[in-house]
């Protein structure tokens, strides 16, 4: 077997209070030195970012975070970062502000554009320290080596991978989850899902990430719609939090495949939700990768809580599918692209960017470009 790499953040806080054990560590370790606060606005509506804001730490607020964050708002927060000469930099919220605080920490010490970095391990030095709070419990961004910034031009999405941009401290607090509308719940704990079953079938899966994907395909399984139906459930949304947080310890290292890659470029071309572009994709690509990974499969299935005892294998992995697509439905997930807006043409001009994908590489099994559009359409 050849090596492998497990890379995470150095510290990892989990729990109720993990912020505050963060506030006194960023105390400890910077005292009074200036930090930029990259935050989704609605955490500062909703008071949550307080716990930061009100501490006796000296940061500056940047809260013009966007979904699917751009190279504009990179550059603004990047203009911001540099007027109040701030060392370290902490993102909080979900993927959209930890990837925009990711941005920074590359251009705190790298020179711009950050459309640069797209691709794997172009980032040549480490940047300003970075801690990353977690507040959606599915995109992970908070443990990996990845960040997504949609080019503001030409619409493409560049998928930035390297290990200097993993956070150097990162919290999951799911006191900060409790009020996340149930359709965000939904898509974002599909988006965590999608980490864990890709990671699991990926080529570049291994025994050190196998045990956690279907640990992770386990707690989402069971917790999702326990959270959808009750946001306030802080049990819930804690196997919630535990299972996005090693699905992304898992796919960090395994990779993913063309569910991410085909899901790309539709939030790049339509702005839509990344978790609802996975959600919607997810059974699609593995009703084509199962038959190479047949086995692996069946695994999904038993670990998504289907009675797989008097099934043959192949029987199981096709029931993984089928689970799948229940779980989608049950918690409320479009049926379609078509739904969305999405029509033919705008999927065929989707097709090459999704060859293209850094992701796409990890797939069990190649596909066409033909069988890309194929997926496509049934997306509809």
């Amino acid at each position: 077997m050849s090596v492998f790499k497990l890379a995470f953040p150095k510290i990892n806080y989990s729990g109720v209070g993990a912020i505050e054990a963060l506030v006194e560590r960023l105390a400890a370790e910077h005292g009074s030195e200036s930090g930029l606060l990259i935050c989704d606005p609605m955490l500062v509506e909703l008071g949550f970012a307080s716990k930061l804001l009100d501490s006796a730490l000296n940061l500056t607020l940047f809260k013009d975070v966007r979904p699917n964050p751009d190279t504009n708002t990179v550059n603004n927060a990047l203009e911001m970062y540099q007027s109040a000469d701030a060392k370290y930099i902490i993102g909080f919220g979900g993927g959209s502000s930890i990837d925009t605080a990711k941005a920074i920490k590359i251009l705190s010490a790298n020179p711009t554009p950050i459309s640069a970095y797209n691709g794997v391990e172009k980032v040549k030095q480490l940047g300003a320290p970075l801690y990353a709070i977690n507040t959606t419990a599915g995109t992970a961004a908070e443990v990996t080596s990845n960040a997504v910034i949609t080019d503001t031009a030409t619409h493409v999405k560049h998928v930035i991978i390297s290990d200097k941009i993993i956070p150097d401290v990162s919290v999951n607090d799911p006191s900060v989850m409790l009020g996340i509308p149930a359709p965000t719940t939904a898509a974002t704990g599909i988006d965590a899902l999608t980490h864990a079953v890709e990671s699991f079938v990926s080529v570049g899966a291994h025994p050190l990430t196998d045990f956690i994907s279907l640990q992770s395909i386990k707690m989402i399984a069971e917790s999702l719609p326990k959270a959808v139906d009750d946001g306030t459930d802080v049990s819930a949304r804690e196997m919630m939090a535990y299972g996005q947080f090693v699905a992304g310890l898992s796919f960090n290292s395994a990779g993913l495949g063309m569910v991410h890659a085909m899901a790309h470029p539709a939030g790049a071309h339509k702005d839509l939700p990344h978790g609802v572009c996975n959600a919607i994709l997810l059974p699609i690509v593995c009703e084509f990768n199962r038959p190479y990974r047949v086995e692996k499969f069946a695994q999904v299935a038993a670990a998504m809580g289907v009675d797989t005892s008097a099934m043959s294998q192949e029987e199981a992995s096709v029931a993984a599918i089928d689970a799948l697509n229940e779980l989608n439905r049950r918690v409320g997930i479009p049926a379609g692209f078509g739904e969305l807006g999405v029509t033919e043409e705008d999927i065929l001009s989707w097709v090459d960017d999704a060859m293209a994908d850094p992701c796409a590489g990890g797939n069990p099994h190649p596909m066409t470009r033909e069988q890309v559009i194929e997926l496509y359409k049934k997306s509809m």
